[in-house]
């Protein structure tokens, strides 16, 4: 199973073509900017640059939205706070952005020739980070303050690196956000959130290898590189065996979604609709990644307990089953998800993702929300499928009678305003 369900359909790609265009812009008057004014101590542009290249061939994807860059965002934030006494002049934020910007072009060129992924908003993303982090840099350190072993220098320009990276961390943070806002219809306080959990955990990660690697090349010079360099490339082997882990652990869940198809109790590709409509919803509602993970988990095995049932629905309807019966293919399915030994939170979405609204969320608050979404997001699939427009508004009415008795009220509104934004199938 090819496709992704990592979110709704994007509803427009404005916001990455802004972001794309602004590091365009930047990027340019910055090459500009130092071809006029010539570049200064090239012997540490040129390594940067080379590490900032290296570090953009060798990305990859940490998460199913975005691919990341470790060495190269490390490296072009740590030759933004160079300071004395290796080198006599420190970079101006012009040229720290051209070096970036270029480098980042070269890193580019072998992953587009070998057909390997790579995200422009990304690089574009990094550029702007890294533009807020020198421009932070220059403005809060006098360009005559060095590493002179005193501690009235270190402590400031410590200080200062720290202030950048979290300049750098807050760029970055705000225009994820913005973009996850206007792609996935998500609140743009949650996806701030989100980008600000991932900055904590990944970004100010690469933000402190950045402060290493611009202090010891400050001090030692060019001897610091590899030193610092080494340690980042082991964490980066463990971070993409990491990854590919997890893609493997979701097509083994998205594998297990099909039985029920092969079997006939649900139709060709049901359960991935089901589940992108699910995910969705989730967006809109604003659920953090780990909610989100679990919920895509759910909606994908929600149907694995028919396979305990004496015969298939028709076309894969289970709404045409008694109540008693979903319930018990959910008891069913959950306890099969359990014997996994590691989907316990998703076994629980799934053991209530049939129970109608009135006798379970509404009375216990302890029932998952996602329980909710997947079955408003199956009944919607049910009865709307892949039809037109009008299948579409029929089934819509329909739920809708069923808001506070089999439908969670707050689920059936974000199913409205996901299908009025254009959700389809």
């Amino acid at each position: 199973m090819s496709q992704r369900i990592d979110s709704s359909e994007p509803r427009q790609l404005g916001s990455g073509t802004v972001i794309v265009a602004a590091g365009l812009v930047l990027s340019m008057v910055a090459v500009v900017l130092t071809a006029e004014r010539h570049v200064t101590e090239w012997s540490f542009a040129l390594v940067f640059g080379l590490l900032i290249a290296a570090g953009e061939m060798v990305q990859f994807r940490v998460d199913r939205v975005r691919n990341r860059a470790p060495i190269a965002t490390s490296a072009a934030l740590g030759y933004a706070m160079l300071r004395g006494p290796a080198l006599l002049i420190p970079p101006d934020p012009a040229q720290i952005l051209a070096v970036t910007a270029v480098a980042t072009a070269v890193g580019i060129i072998p992953r587009v020739v070998a057909a390997l992924p790579w995200d422009a908003v990304v690089s574009s993303r990094r550029v702007l980070s890294v533009g807020a982090a020198a421009a932070t840099f220059s403005v809060i350190t006098p360009r005559s303050m060095t590493w002179d072993g005193s501690w009235q220098h270190a402590f400031p320009l410590t200080g200062a690196m720290l202030v950048s990276i979290l300049a750098a961390a807050a760029m970055d943070a705000l225009v994820g956000a913005g973009q996850a806002t206007e792609r996935y219809n998500r609140p743009f306080p949650s996806a701030l959130r989100d980008e600000a959990a991932v900055a904590a955990r990944i970004g100010m990660a690469m933000g402190i290898s950045g402060i290493l690697l611009a202090a010891g090349t400050s001090l030692l010079g060019l001897w610091a590189p590899p030193l610092v360099v080494v340690p980042l490339l082991l964490t980066q082997f463990a971070f993409r065996r990491f990854a590919n882990a997890q893609r493997t652990y979701r097509s083994t869940v998205r594998s297990m979604s099909r039985t029920t198809e092969v079997a006939g109790f649900s139709a060709p590709g049901q359960n991935l609709r089901t589940a992108r409509l699910a995910v969705a919803l989730g967006n809109d509602l604003g659920l953090t990644p780990k909610r989100m993970e679990a919920l895509e988990y759910a909606a994908l095995l929600s149907g694995v307990g028919q396979l305990a049932l004496a015969d298939p629905s028709p076309g894969g309807a289970s709404l045409l089953r008694t109540r008693d019966e979903r319930r018990k293919a959910a008891e069913i399915g959950a306890e099969v998800i359990e014997r996994s030994g590691v989907l316990d939170h998703v076994a629980e979405i799934v053991r209530h993702s049939s129970d109608a609204y009135r006798d379970g969320r509404a009375n216990n608050p302890d029932i998952p929300l996602e329980s909710s979404i997947i079955n408003v997001a199956t009944a919607y699939e049910q009865l709307a499928g892949a039809g037109d427009r009008d299948s579409a508004a029929t089934a819509m009415e329909s739920i809708s009678l069923g808001i506070a008795d089999e439908f969670d009220p707050v689920v059936v509104e974000s199913l409205r305003r996901v299908v009025g934004l254009g959700f389809r199938f």
